[in-house]
């Protein structure tokens, strides 16, 4: 089936579900593929369960008019989206960098809605098939989109511009992650930087830290709006007032200033906010509503949370990690002030491919210089760099820590949960 015919359907089925144990009445299934799974193979128990229709690139085995045989799900679900994306023809504005999207990307679809209809991208669902199940669940009704965009390949970022077609963009920052699918640094900085080349390409315009010497200087002859730190003749700017943990800062609107004291803990969430600010401040949300926007939003995906139990402060940051959020992390937890002992929880860093010894090595190495009163590592790349006087403690995964924190307690410590997200140490909240 065409691309036409299928938008066709979604027009009189406007709901899409790649899941067949989530089939909404009357949407439409893709029956995608991967190295675990063929949604093939559920395509009539989506029908059953209550979809209109099922696309599929594997010929059932009885005639069903109401699956669709295509030559690629993922190329139709793709293709469809980027029609439908065209038919919208709103803003669409597109996120990527190494720290801070999904943070960045919250913070400007919150303050946004204070003024407008927003779709934006659901958690984390950033890449070749999230990004147009995002383009997807947008409708008339909707007035901007924002959409994040993950890449752990080059040329990643370039196919999710293909498909979003975005006006608008921004670079979160550019750092060591995910380095193994790159190759090298600079691997990774051209992939990201694909969105400045898409947008650039159809005259859009993007939004860029000044203070981030790479990208002001890879968006140089760009139509481009600049945010940074105190610099008053920047477009948005603001000073960092407080982050013991809570991030507060001061900006300006004209002859007023605004003091904005956030929910999320750290300066290096500043950058992600006066991003948000520079954004929503072009759209023309008034600077009120940007700043209570900032003030309300409250993470609750373990990345940048503040939680209290009844045994420990904890600082929970463990949905992703790489070495420069890392070390900001860990630099971050050692400069505040505090009456408790203090107590980090590392998880191993992933995917950083033939740099990994060497950052965990760094990792280890900045450890030995700061005063934390206990140190817990997770997960076998650390280990070949612990020395016999080492104070810290290793385990091989976040289960045998579990247990080692249900038979030995910790309270009355300021703990800090810093990990990549496959090593789960959220698990060990409820011991904490």
């Amino acid at each position: 089936m065409e691309t036409a015919a299928l938008y066709n359907l979604l027009l009189q089925h406007p709901v899409v579900t790649t899941d067949s144990r989530i089939c909404p009445k009357d949407s439409i299934f893709f029956a995608l593929k991967g190295e675990r799974f063929n949604g093939n193979l559920f395509a009539e128990k989506a029908i059953e369960t209550g979809c209109a229709y099922a696309v599929v690139d594997e010929a059932p085995e009885r005639e069903n008019e109401r699956i669709i045989l295509v030559d690629d799900v993922l190329l139709s679900l793709q293709k469809l989206a980027n029609w439908h994306r065209k038919k919208l023809k709103i803003p669409i504005i597109g996120i990527t960098g190494t720290n801070g999207k999904t943070t960045t990307k919250e913070l400007i679809a919150v303050a946004l809605s204070k003024e407008f209809k927003v779709a934006y991208t659901q958690g984390n669902l950033n890449n070749h098939i999230g990004v147009p199940l995002t383009l997807l669940s947008m409708n008339k009704s909707h007035e901007i989109g924002v959409v994040e965009m993950g890449a752990s390949h080059p040329g990643d970022i370039r196919e999710l511009c293909q498909i979003a077609e975005p006006n608008y963009g921004i670079i979160t920052n550019v750092g060591k992650a995910h380095m193994e699918g790159f190759g090298s640094f600079e691997g990774l900085v051209d992939t990201k930087c694909e969105l400045y080349d898409f947008v650039r390409q159809q005259g859009g315009k993007v939004f860029v830290n000044k203070d981030n010497q790479i990208l002001h200087e890879r968006s140089e002859g760009m139509d481009r709006i600049l945010y940074g730190k105190n610099d008053a003749s920047l477009f948005a700017s603001g000073t960092i007032a407080n982050a013991t943990p809570f991030l507060e800062f001061d900006w300006s609107f004209f002859d007023s200033s605004y003091r904005v004291k956030t929910r999320l803990v750290g300066e290096f969430n500043f950058d992600n906010a006066i991003a948000a600010v520079a954004v929503c401040k072009f759209f023309g949300i008034n600077a009120e509503r940007i700043s209570s926007a900032l003030e309300e939003y409250e993470p609750t995906n373990h990345r940048s949370q503040f939680k209290r139990t009844d045994k420990n402060d904890l600082i929970i940051d463990a949905y992703n990690a790489n070495p420069s959020s890392m070390k900001a992390s860990l630099e971050f937890f050692s400069s505040i002030p505090s009456s408790l002992p203090k107590m980090v929880i590392l998880g191993e860093m992933k995917e950083l491919g033939e740099t990994s010894d060497d950052e965990h090595e760094k990792i280890i190495l900045f450890l030995r210089e700061q005063s934390f009163d206990n140190i817990f590592l997770v997960g076998s790349a650390f280990s070949k760099w612990i020395a016999l006087n080492d104070t810290f403690r290793l385990f091989n995964d976040v289960e045998e820590l579990v247990e080692t924190l249900k038979k030995n307690p910790v309270s009355n410590h300021y703990i800090l949960l810093k990990g990549s997200h496959s090593v789960h140490l959220e698990k060990t909240v409820d011991s904490l």
